[in-house]
């Protein structure tokens, strides 16, 4: 069985993810559909867990990355503000530059000394712990 590592990145505000793929998944169905119902559904997320989401992100940046208009007859909404454009497109291009680096020996290496996975389980991974400014590794997650 062929051995995968996947590396995912989360960016951290305290203890709060400001920045994971599951947010920028968010955030660009919030862009495509015009408000964060339709980007929940698109996702088959309930309204409630995206809008928590989207609260969260707006606030662990300086500014809001999400801007709401309350619905009405004219129909509500919700779009990335400019800062949101900015978070969003620097994320995903360093989710390409971390998917680029895969070809490397430190990741191969890696890769090879996972042992297999263990019978029923799908996936394989390997514990990231994820450092804080002051070094703490009191973050973990499992990829």
């Amino acid at each position: 069985m062929e051995q995968r590592l996947k590396l995912k990145i989360q960016l951290y505000c305290g203890n709060e993810i400001a920045m994971g793929p599951g947010k920028a998944d968010l955030l660009s169905a919030i862009a495509l559909h015009g408000s964060i119902s339709a980007a929940a559904r698109a996702m088959d997320m309930s309204y409630r867990r995206a809008w928590l989401l989207t609260d969260a992100m707006n606030r662990c940046w300086r500014e809001a990355l999400v801007e709401t208009s309350p619905g009405s007859a004219k129909g509500g909404g919700a779009k990335l503000t400019p800062m949101g454009e900015q978070v969003l497109s620097h994320y995903r291009a360093l989710q390409e530059r971390i998917a680029g680096s895969s070809d490397c020996g430190d990741y191969a290496a890696l890769a090879n000394a996972l042992l297999p996975a263990p019978k029923g389980r799908q996936k394989d991974g390997m514990l990231i712990a994820l450092f804080d400014q002051s070094g703490s590794t009191d973050q973990t997650d499992r990829v």
